[in-house]
């Protein structure tokens, strides 16, 4: 979330800003959110006057009753009622116009660095290489070619399990992707200095608010809800209820019935009694419905682990020395995000569900940009490990995340495709995640607090990972040998094979 002091005071650059970033309007966005932000301290403002005049008319009840002045106490006593009512319905205002105001600064993404290329994707900058690609005497597979002829990807079992975009792996093929998370790992704890953490996979609104997930990216979410079976059940006692009453209602005609019509009567009274209470007990139980569903617990599946990782300084405030926090998690990650239409329909490129160690850092203001480029470093170090080639490419304001000020891309060279092909994201996101966590930190003998800045990045995609080294080390017999970095995690395997 954007600092709305600095908006105010860099109208100029904010514009420019979300220009770069292809936002539709952006004068017009910077004028909507002046008059937020006026209406809402013009409603503070008048709170307050109200408040100060209660307070003053309090004080003067006493003052007044001591000179023994019983109109004058009366007539502020009545004053201090009506400013109680109006204090009640400006707080009530206040509360109104703080939240138009928060909701449309939240949906408005950070502003780019000075040093990224401005435009879209066509524009991202390739920075250097490391590697030149395999050459091969053959056709080189895709991984999802490679893996089905070993019997070691299953994407149609998946399927029966998860729907689309699940895979199941198996034997060596499922130890060679734990390998590489182990890797990733041990790397970035032993040599790297990030501390292992393990977090929860499941969160809050907040925590997922925090890291900007929400309420951009809420379609791109899976949400859970815990269900409770009684709720389930009155639902159907209720439909059931409704479907009854107007059968309920249906009479046969007088001459047909052979009743009289004091009779026809008594029996519709006693029906429309039924029917009464039928739907009073309907409303009742859609009353129950309603509380239960506006108090629901709801959690969120994590996209990625950057999430719990980062909220993990949320409301709180960090003695600087503490700083850098650096921290890493190796974790199961689900998104809902189709891709482009057509593209990535096979395989594991892009999966509802994928295995990535995140990499988070909690840095002062000026220790961010130095600390951006030590985690670009920290991602490479695996693929170094790895022998695996790939490029570092700086992303244009077009194609970078909404909470980002600048990013790295890390891409790996995939000869299945003859292309290179994304495997970390490392983001700067400046104070942008910090304050809407309310994460702050305190310099020694400081008695201001500042907002701290957030950085992650993938160390690396592991799914993406295990892509890169199956179609990377790939024999003509369609086997794949291990990496030098991976052997001691697998127990002796030098090579995966239809008879490993």
């Amino acid at each position: 979330m954007l600092d709305i002091k600095w908006i105010r005071e860099n109208q100029d650059a904010f514009v420019k800003g979300l220009a770069d970033r292809g936002s539709p309007e952006p004068r017009e966005t910077l004028n909507q959110i002046l008059k937020l932000d006026e209406q809402r301290r013009a409603t503070i403002q008048k709170l307050q006057e109200a408040q100060a005049r209660r307070n003053a008319a309090s004080s003067g009840i006493g003052q007044a009753k001591a000179a023994k002045d019983e109109a004058r106490a009366k007539a502020l006593m009545e004053e201090v009622a009506e400013l109680k009512v109006a204090i009640r319905d400006g707080e009530a205002k206040e509360r109104e116009d703080d939240k138009a105001f928060q909701d449309y600064l939240a949906a408005i993404p950070n502003v780019p660095a000075d040093d990224v290329p401005v435009g879209d994707e066509s524009v991202n900058k390739e920075l250097r290489k490391v590697g030149a690609p395999p050459m091969f005497d053959f056709q080189p597979k895709q991984h999802f070619e490679l893996g089905e002829a070993l019997g070691l990807m299953d994407f149609e079992t998946a399927a029966k399990l998860s729907g689309s975009r699940f895979v199941v792996l198996k034997g060596p093929l499922a130890r060679l992707e734990r390998a590489l998370s182990q890797l990733m790992l041990d790397l970035h704890t032993s040599e790297h200095g990030y501390t292992e953490v393990n977090p929860p996979l499941l969160v809050h609104d907040d925590a997922m608010f925090g890291t900007a997930q929400l309420p951009k990216f809420e379609d791109d979410q899976f949400e859970t809800l815990r269900t409770i079976n009684p709720e389930i059940g009155k639902l159907n006692l209720l439909r059931r209820e409704a479907e009854s009453t107007l059968p309920d209602i249906e009479l046969q005609p007088p001459d047909a019935s052979g009743k009289s019509p004091i009779e026809l009567l008594q029996e519709v009274m006693e029906r429309l009694g039924r029917i009464r209470k039928r739907t009073d007990r309907i409303n009742a139980g859609l009353t129950d419905i309603a509380e239960f569903l506006e108090n629901k617990e709801t959690h969120w599946l994590i996209p990625t682990a950057e999430v719990p990782l980062t909220n993990l300084v949320r409301e709180d405030i960090t003695d600087e020395a503490k700083l850098p926090i650096r921290v890493t998690a190796g974790t199961p990650c689900f998104r809902a995000e189709a891709g482009a239409a057509g593209k990535d329909t096979r395989g594991m490129i892009r999966q509802h569900q994928f295995s990535k160690v995140e990499l988070v850092s909690i840095t002062t203001p000026e220790q961010s940009k130095d600390e951006h480029e030590r985690m670009t470093q920290c991602a490479e170090e695996v693929l170094k490990r790895l022998c695996i080639p790939y490029r570092v490419m700086v992303l244009s304001t077009g194609d970078m995340g909404f909470a980002s000020q600048k990013t790295y891309d890390l891409e790996v060279w995939l000869p299945g495709q003859g292309a290179y092909r994304e495997i970390s994201s490392c983001s700067n996101c400046g104070d942008f995640q910090a304050r809407r966590m309310n994460a702050r930190f305190r310099s020694a003998g400081a008695k201001d607090t500042r907002f701290v800045h957030t950085l992650n990045g993938s160390g690396v995609a592991v799914g993406r990972a295990l892509i890169a080294v199956m179609e990377n080390y790939q024999d003509a017999d369609g086997s794949i040998r291990i990496p030098d970095a991976l052997k001691p995690y697998m127990g002796g395997l030098e090579r995966i094979s239809a008879k490993s």
